[in-house]
């Protein structure tokens, strides 16, 4: 079976957008994902406002072959406002990007739903999808909630997006998302950790934002995730590793995520 790669913001996120690009070609990645606005109260990045480093990013893609899968991130809370994200959709489109990252965080999920469907109107025009990551500190938690809001929203461009850690923290099952209908994953996020009962939020988030662990180094069911998704979805690997930082690049990062991803599928 031959998958596709692609190499996530948060494992190489001391990269620059043309760097990061420039060491996924150099990995063998096929993909690559781009943060533009953030996921805390930070300011967006720069590549969200400036024309130059665009350009820059846009000729390494040229010249690499490799593709923007994703960009993130749109955060979906009880005051959603979809029209505030056009720069980002018109950014990803300048960018060639396919998927837009979406958390959920209004527990109200009608009206998730409705914000929800609000926002993947205005992607489809950019010709972007809308992929929904439940994450279970927030209102859309788990796979059951995510389903919830994608099939209320009815959307064509609205997809759910699995990561294996939230996935594994969540009262999410295998069963679950083996019973997604076809062709609504576009992506699955891979990493590993270790079996936490009961996690904290802070326990759930610093693992999440600053230190995962490689393929196969943990305890999540990661080949059992692989078995329940759709054979074409591409694999990100979305592994930050803060501590490891300190001394591994963030090519040998993005390579040694990579091979490990390869060594789990065997």
């Amino acid at each position: 079976m031959s998958y596709r790669f692609s190499l996530a913001y948060l494992t190489v996120m001391d990269a620059t957008p043309p760097e990061a690009v420039q060491i996924a070609a150099a990995c063998g990645y096929d993909h690559v994902g781009l943060r533009l606005l953030p996921a805390g109260n930070e300011s967006p990045f720069p590549l969200l406002s400036d024309a130059r480093l665009l350009r820059e990013t846009r000729a390494v893609l040229q010249d690499t072959g490799v593709t923007v899968a994703d960009i993130e991130i749109v955060r979906i809370g009880a005051q959603f406002d979809p029209q505030r994200y056009l720069p980002l959709l018109e950014r990803g489109a300048e960018l060639g990007a396919r998927h837009v990252l979406v958390a959920g965080d209004d527990d109200n999920l009608d009206r998730c739903a409705g914000h929800f469907a609000r926002f993947c109107e205005l992607a489809v025009q950019y010709r972007l999808t809308a992929d929904l990551e439940p994450m279970p500190w927030t209102g859309v938690k788990n796979v059951r909630d995510a389903l919830q809001v994608i099939e209320t929203a009815g959307s064509g461009n609205g997809y759910i997006l699995i990561d294996a850690l939230h996935f594994d923290r969540s009262d999410s099952t295998l069963e679950q998302v083996a019973a997604i209908a076809p062709g609504r994953i576009n992506y699955v996020q891979f990493c590993d950790a270790p079996h936490i009962d009961n996690p904290t939020l802070e326990q759930l988030i610093f693992t999440a934002r600053d230190e995962r662990m490689l393929p196969g180094a943990g305890e999540i069911d990661l080949k059992g995730l692989l078995q329940a998704i759709p054979a074409d979805t591409v694999l990100s690997i979305e592994v930050p590793r803060k501590a490891e930082a300190r001394h591994l690049s963030a090519q040998q990062r993005a390579q040694q995520g990579l091979e490990a991803l390869k060594r789990l599928i065997g």
